[in-house]
C-alpha cells in the first residue's frame, strides 16, 4: 500500500512537473504578453524565434498626435506578429555613398503615422531563462531610420543568447514638434520631445513584458546608434527612464557638451521654431495641424537631412541640460560602453589658413592645438583637419566627454572604442573607410546582409565585435576568456580598444588633442 502511494505521488508530482514546464515553455506559435497573446515566425536559424510588429502604445493618431503615447488596447484570440509594423513617417529616400541598401528603411516598408510597434529577436526555450536583454534604438538624425532596417536585425545577436528588441518611435515633425498651444494642453506643461517618451514607454513595455520572451527585465541595455546614441545619452539624464534600464551602449553619438550640430534646445526656442513653421504654413491652430495628412506634415520639415526640430530642455522629460544633470550627478549612474569611428568626419576647409583661422578661435589653447595637431604646410594641413573633423566637429568628442565624465564622476564603468576598420568596396577599394554607421554589422553580426567583398577578418572582427557587446550586456563588462583585454577608460591614461583586423587596447590616437578639446569646452559656459 505505502509502495503504491509513493508512486502515485511521484506520478502526481511528475504531471505537475511537466505541467510546469510546459507552462513556462516558450514557442513561437504562442507569447502571453500583457495586451494579449502573439505569435512570432522562425528566423533563419531555425533556433530563433522573431517576433515582428508588437505595438507597444496605441496608434499615434487624430487627437493623439503630439501626446504622450498611451496605453495599447488589449486584443482577443491569437494576434500574428511576423511581419515588421510601419516605418514612421519620414522622406523615403535611396541608397547613397557610402550608404547601401541595407543601411536604408526597406523599400517595401509601409510608411504610416501608426508606427509605435517593435520587434523581440530570442532563442530563450523558458520565461524562466533571465537572459540579457539589449533594447537598440536607430539612428537617422531624428528625421528618418527605423527598426527594420537590415543592419539592425536581431537575429545573431539572440543566437548568442541575447533577447534582442528593435523599437520604432516618432521621428521628425511628429517626434519633436514644439509650440505654445501643445505646452499648454499638456498636463506637464511641455511639448515636444514625443519620440524621447515613445522610447520610455516601450522600455516600459520591456519591463513588464521580455521575460515572456526569456529575457531578464533587471538586465536591459539601451543600445543606439548616431541618433539613437543621443537618445541613449538622453534617456540616461531623464528623470522618467531611471529603473527602466541597467547599462548603456552608445555609439557615435551624445549631447553631452553644446556645439553646432548636437544642441539641445530650450523649450521656448522650439515653440517660437514650431510656431514660426505654422505660421508659414498658414495654419492657425494645432487642432487644424492635427486634421492634416501625414505627408503634409512632412513637408513642414523644410531642412534637408537634418531635422528641423531638436530634442528640448522640457522640465519633465529633460529637467535641465544634460550638461548641468551630469555635473549634478543626477543621471543613471551604470556601466557604459561608447566610441567612435576613424571616419567620422563633417565636411571642413582643409587648407594650412583655414587650420590656422580655426584653431585661433581656441584662444590659450591654440598653441597646444597646434602641437597635438600639427601641420605646416597644406598636405598636413589637410591631415589635420581630418583628425579634428573626427575629433572635434563630428562625433567622436560628444561621446569621448560622456565616457570621461563616467569615469571620473561616475561609480560605475566607462569603456571605449575606436572602430578603425576601413569598408571594403566593390573593385578593392576602401574609398570611404570607417565611415559612419559603419561599425553597426560588425557588432550586431549582420554582415552577410550586405554585397560586400568581405574577407575573413572581417567576420574575425565582427564575432570578436559581438562577444564583447553580448559579455558588456550580460555584466557589464565587455572582458572575458579568449579575447583582447578591454581596459576601462581612464582620463590619464586614454586608452580605447582599436577595433579593427588586429584589435587591441591603444591610447587614442589624438589623445592629447582630445583632452585639450574638452578642457576647452569645460572651461566655458553652455
Amino acid at each position: 500500500m505505502k509502495t503504491k502511494q509513493i508512486i502515485s505521488g511521484f506520478l502526481i508530482l511528475l504531471v505537475s512537473s511537466t505541467g510546469f514546464a510546459q507552462k513556462n515553455k516558450i514557442a513561437v506559435s504562442s507569447v502571453k504578453i500583457a495586451s494579449g497573446m502573439i505569435s512570432g515566425t522562425t528566423g533563419q536559424d531555425a533556433k530563433v524565434m522573431a517576433f515582428k510588429g508588437i505595438p507597444y502604445a496605441a496608434p499615434p493618431l487624430a487627437d493623439l498626435r503630439w501626446k504622450e503615447p498611451q496605453p495599447v488596447k488589449s486584443w482577443q484570440g491569437v494576434r500574428k506578429c511576423d511581419t515588421f509594423g510601419p516605418i514612421a513617417p519620414q522622406k523615403r529616400t535611396g541608397a547613397f555613398p557610402p550608404y547601401t541598401t541595407e543601411m536604408m528603411i526597406p523599400a517595401e516598408g509601409t510608411i504610416s503615422e501608426d508606427c509605435l510597434y517593435l520587434n523581440v529577436w530570442t532563442t530563450a526555450k523558458s520565461t524562466n531563462d533571465k537572459r540579457p536583454v539589449i533594447v537598440f534604438i536607430h539612428g537617422g538624425s531624428f528625421g528618418g531610420g527605423s527598426g527594420s532596417i537590415s543592419i539592425y536585425d536581431g537575429e545573431s545577436m539572440a543566437a548568442k543568447g541575447v533577447v534582442f528588441v528593435t523599437i520604432n518611435y516618432r521621428i521628425g515633425g511628429f517626434g519633436f514638434f514644439a509650440h505654445p498651444e501643445l505646452t499648454k494642453e499638456s498636463p506637464n506643461h511641455a511639448s515636444g520631445n514625443y519620440g524621447i517618451m515613445d522610447q520610455i514607454a516601450a522600455l516600459k513595455w520591456v519591463k513588464k513584458n521580455i521575460a515572456s520572451f526569456g529575457g531578464n527585465p533587471d538586465n536591459v541595455t539601451i543600445a543606439g546608434q548616431s541618433a539613437g546614441s543621443m537618445s541613449v545619452n538622453v534617456l540616461d539624464a531623464s528623470p522618467l527612464a531611471k529603473g527602466l534600464f541597467h547599462k548603456i551602449i552608445a555609439e557615435s553619438g551624445a549631447f553631452v557638451v553644446n556645439h553646432s550640430f548636437f544642441n539641445i534646445e530650450t523649450l521656448e526656442n522650439e515653440e517660437k521654431k514650431g510656431a514660426k513653421l505654422m505660421k508659414d504654413a498658414g495654419i492657425t491652430s494645432i487642432a487644424e495641424l492635427r486634421k492634416l495628412p501625414a505627408d503634409q506634415i512632412i513637408t513642414l520639415d523644410k531642412v534637408n537631412m537634418l531635422p528641423a526640430y531638436e530634442v528640448n530642455i522640457d522640465g519633465y522629460v529633460l529637467p535641465e541640460h544634460l550638461i548641468d544633470i551630469y555635473a549634478k550627478g543626477k543621471q543613471t549612474d551604470v556601466p557604459l560602453l561608447t566610441g567612435w569611428n576613424a571616419g567620422e568626419k563633417f565636411p571642413m576647409r582643409k587648407t594650412l589658413s583655414a587650420y590656422n583661422s580655426y584653431l585661433s578661435d581656441y584662444g590659450v589653447f591654440a598653441e597646444k592645438l597646434k602641437k597635438a595637431y600639427p601641420a605646416t604646410n597644406d598636405a598636413e594641413a589637410k591631415k589635420a583637419m581630418d583628425a579634428i573633423a573626427r575629433d572635434r566637429e563630428s562625433f567622436g568628442f560628444q561621446n569621448y566627454a560622456w565616457a570621461r565624465i563616467q569615469s571620473e564622476k561616475g561609480k560605475s564603468k566607462a569603456f571605449v572604442y575606436f572602430f578603425n576598420r576601413d569598408l571594403p568596396e566593390e573593385g578593392g577599394t576602401h574609398k570611404f573607410g570607417a565611415f559612419h554607421t559603419s561599425e553597426v554589422p560588425f557588432a550586431y553580426g549582420n554582415l552577410k546582409k550586405f554585397s560586400r567583398p568581405w574577407t575573413p577578418a572581417d567576420y574575425q572582427l565582427s564575432n570578436l565585435m559581438q562577444t564583447y557587446w553580448v559579455n558588456f550586456a550580460t555584466k557589464g563588462d565587455p572582458n572575458g576568456a579568449g579575447i583582447p583585454v578591454w581596459p576601462a577608460f581612464n582620463k590619464d591614461k586614454g586608452e580605447v580598444m582599436n577595433l579593427d583586423v588586429e584589435s587591441k587596447a591603444i591610447q587614442y590616437p589624438t589623445y592629447e588633442g582630445m583632452e585639450l578639446f574638452y578642457q576647452h569646452a569645460t572651461s566655458k559656459a553652455h
